[in-house]
């Protein structure tokens, strides 16, 4: 596996409904903590690649609103030569591969491109790896190779995998039989005891070149698209993009019906590698740790004559169960989620339900994150809005101006460096700043540690949409150019050094 380039492309684009309400729109499961390695599912991704040895940089395909998550969780894990594509809208996972497989022959004769999602929970990544190192001799081949999950159980919540003949004298890789859709309960336990079928992962090793040679005679429009998508694409700052119009015309399908399901060349290796999808509240049940009585705790609980649950306290509620068994107890800062957990699946049709009647909480968590920090909305009324703002080390707010609402800031750690209308100052803890309506403004973060304010804002209309940006780092300001704005605009470091000179 040395000597062969191995290029991991890891799928960002999932919005985990089913795992709401931890899980929303504005951040999914793959940017939540819930294989308990103190890791995101989307960093515990990366680092399964991370072994230069045997990998390449990674690609990563993303939805543009989640592009800062993504950016931030790379960093975290030191990776500095990611490329990161975002996707103007969702199209599946044959279009994202596919622009994947084209970006990395622009830096490859030939590369081998391992697919992950980002959202998946593996405990075991040298079992993982060593069907990984089995799969290049077939990949390399041309044989599009799939993991299939050796079950343990008679699961109806997946698709599962048929081998046929032994492509190897060790009995370890086998031809793809059939691809068969989530059974009925009987049906998955005919399965199990054949001994024939693994469930379908969906990830896979398969060459660049291949891939695209038999998606041109099997998806041929498809395929035209992503490729003027990719000629179109436009480099924004550590971002490609491709091109939103050819990108949107692609057709909106998976690679196994586009390509897996049809090609003679698929392949499967059966692997037992402690794999989870994480893809409802049972299946994170099924796989963790329980305590004596069956329970899975995540934060505060108190639980009395209680079994078989799953409960996370996300926001410092304090849950407390009496007499209850077999429910999924989700407690985050803005809703409660109480469901039995053979129900589990169910979620997403409730989410559906949600999104009609309550959108925002579909859409929204009370805590949101931003390129510079976060911000939590601890109180709301008619005319008031409360915010508890952290902004991390060396990091800063847009230069902005509100119309409808002035703003109130009061310093409870570290230091604030406040631009506001033509006035620069440093404003330290216990200290405060009041930034009328109309008036320009910016506030920085100078220090080594975190600076959080409480924010408190007052007029008619509080919407975040009240945001007018004359700059932005991130490249969010109207009307944006970002190798201008980058030439033009003071680094942290000057504006600084410029505010201590005028103290």
């Amino acid at each position: 596996m040395k000597n062969q380039r191995i290029i991991p492309v890891i799928l960002s684009g999932g919005m985990g409904t089913r795992l709401w309400p931890l899980s929303r729109s504005n951040r999914p499961k793959q940017f939540l903590d819930l294989s308990g390695s103190g890791k995101t599912l989307i960093q515990d991704a990366l680092a399964r690649v991370s072994d230069r040895a045997l990998f390449n940089a990674p690609i990563l395909l993303c939805n543009e609103k989640h592009r800062f998550l993504v950016a931030e969780k790379t960093l975290e894990n030191d990776i500095h030569d990611a490329k990161i594509i975002l996707e103007p809208v969702a199209r599946n996972t044959a279009p994202a591969i596919a622009a994947a497989a084209l970006f990395a022959l622009q830096t490859e004769e030939n590369p081998l491109l391992l697919i992950l999602p980002s959202d998946h929970i593996i405990l075991n990544n040298a079992a993982f790896l060593n069907a990984v190192e089995k799969a290049v001799p077939l990949a390399a081949t041309g044989r599009h190779v799939t993991f299939g999950i050796t079950p343990d159980r008679a699961e109806t919540g997946f698709g599962y995998i048929r081998k046929g003949a032994a492509l190897d004298k060790e009995e370890r890789c086998f031809a793809v039989e059939s691809f068969v859709e989530k059974p009925d309960e009987a049906t998955a336990q005919t399965y199990l005891d054949s001994g024939d079928y693994s469930w379908n992962s969906g990830m896979f090793l398969l060459s660049a070149n291949v891939l695209l040679h038999e998606l041109e005679k099997l998806e041929p429009a498809m395929l035209k698209h992503v490729q003027q998508a990719v000629e179109q694409s436009e480099l924004d700052r550590d971002f490609t993009r491709l091109g939103h119009d050819a990108f949107a015309a692609a057709k909106d399908i998976s690679i196994d019906y586009a390509l897996m399901e049809r090609t003679p060349n698929a392949a499967i290796i059966p692997v037992d590698c402690g794999w989870c999808d994480a893809g409802s509240w049972a299946a994170l049940h099924q796989m963790a740790a329980k305590d004596a009585n069956q329970n899975i705790v995540n934060g505060a609980a108190h639980l009395v004559d209680t079994e078989h649950c799953y409960i996370t306290c996300d926001g410092g509620t304090q849950v407390t169960t009496l007499g209850v068994s077999n429910l999924a107890i989700i407690s985050t800062k803005d809703c409660i989620l109480v469901a039995d957990l053979n129900r589990a699946q169910d979620v997403k049709g409730l989410v559906a339900t949600l999104q009609k009647e309550q959108p925002k909480l579909v859409h929204e968590y009370r805590q949101e994150y931003r390129p510079w920090g976060h911000y939590d909305s601890i109180d709301k009324g008619s005319r008031h809005q409360v915010k508890r703002i952290s902004v991390k080390p060396g990091q800063r707010l847009s230069l902005q101006m509100h119309y409808h609402r002035a703003e109130h800031w009061i310093v409870v750690r570290g230091t604030a460096l406040v631009n506001r209308g033509e006035e620069q100052m440093m404003v330290t803890e216990n200290q405060s700043i009041y930034i009328p309506c109309g008036t320009t403004h910016r506030i920085a973060n100078p220090g080594k540690i975190p600076l959080d304010i409480i924010e408190v804002q007052s007029g008619s209309y509080l919407g975040e949409d009240d945001i007018v940006r004359f700059e932005d780092t991130y490249g969010r300001a109207a009307n944006h150019q970002s190798q201008k704005e980058e030439s033009t605009e003071e680094s942290l470091d000057e504006i600084t050094a410029n505010s201590q000179k005028a103290a």
